[in-house]
């Protein structure tokens, strides 16, 4: 990871701190711009972008901000500042949709709001398993270093054992696969994987 954040990682997370501390100025702030349900009544197009810029309290906000400080910056310099910001946003809003069509199908649009990095942060985790995937990574509460390929791999498993057995309720599991989702098509499609081919090849 560079020793100075590159522009885009940098905003981000600057931008998420100032919307997070805007929701206690602006308490109706979260409402308006969190991730609702389809048929809640409340959903607006704006939500599948802005919900990814709001946080329930600090300790989410600061994990979220861990992650992005982590492997944000590295991710920035493999790809390139326009890249990225591409990146991260075709996640974030991929993670909504999924979110929402879950909420919709499986959940019977449920009347729980949806908010945080999270989508975005797992479509960064996915990105560092595919461009870094000899570099070594641990869980706080399993200290063994597991090859990056191994650790993501390994993450979105669990991620989708606890969507589908509802373990951890509360925790928006399909948006994290969503952002993971994004991520890894966004990276084949650069990489030329896919039917469509993009103009400049990533490697």
């Amino acid at each position: 990871m560079p020793t100075r954040l590159p522009p885009v990682t940098r905003n981000l997370l600057i931008a998420n701190v100032a919307v997070f501390l805007l929701q206690w100025l602006l308490p109706d702030l979260l409402d308006r711009c969190a991730l609702w349900p389809l048929d809640s009544g409340y959903f607006g197009a704006w939500q599948i972008v802005t919900n990814a810029f709001m946080h329930a309290n600090w300790e989410h906000l600061l994990f979220n901000m861990f992650a992005l400080y982590m492997f944000g910056g590295a991710i920035e310099t493999a790809l390139g500042s326009r890249h990225f910001t591409v990146y991260y946003f075709v996640c974030l809003a991929v993670a909504s949709v999924l979110q929402l069509l879950v909420l919709r199908y499986f959940l019977h649009d449920a009347l729980t709001p949806t908010v945080g990095a999270s989508g975005a942060i797992f479509g960064l985790l996915l990105a560092f398993g595919m461009l870094f995937p000899h570099e070594k990574l641990m869980l706080v509460l399993l200290p063994v270093p597991l090859p990056a390929w191994l650790f993501v791999g390994g993450y979105a498993a669990v991620e989708l054992f606890s969507g589908v057995t509802g373990l951890m309720p509360g925790v928006a599991h399909f948006a994290h696969l969503g952002g993971m989702l994004g991520g890894w098509l966004l990276i084949q499609y650069w990489r030329g994987r896919l039917p469509v081919k993009p103009r400049r090849l990533l490697r």
